[in-house]
């Protein structure tokens, strides 16, 4: 199951509001709704009480609520163990460039011009 479709039935168990949920994850309510429906067709069961009033979960939603919970804390461990650890050993940068002058000295290279 996708990442972003379980984040997003997520956010839509714990809001119990369609329209609350899509503004909370910043993406159009239709395409919440959309995300459930393709849920629920790859499932094979209803996650959300239709029949209600106001948005419930169903005993099905709840049951899949608690795993897709643990699955998205389960990838964010796994992200968080990967990730660099800070700090360690700077690195120089190793462009061309050229010793400072020094004063009285000729440029490495490069003859002085004679008159």
């Amino acid at each position: 199951m996708d990442h972003a479709a379980l984040k997003q039935f997520v956010t839509a168990a714990r809001h119990l509001h369609f329209a609350h949920a899509a503004r909370a994850l910043s993406i159009p309510r239709s395409e919440l709704i959309a995300t459930m429906r393709s849920i629920e067709s790859q499932l094979g069961y209803e996650l959300f009480d239709s029949s209600a009033s106001s948005t419930q979960l169903t005993a099905e939603g709840e049951a899949f609520l608690v795993d897709a919970e643990r699955q998205l804390a389960s990838s964010a461990r796994a992200a968080a163990a990967s990730a660099a650890k800070p700090g360690g050993k700077a690195k120089a940068s190793k462009g061309k460039g050229r010793a400072p002058a020094v004063k009285g000295q000729q440029k490495p290279g490069r003859k002085r011009q004679s008159r």
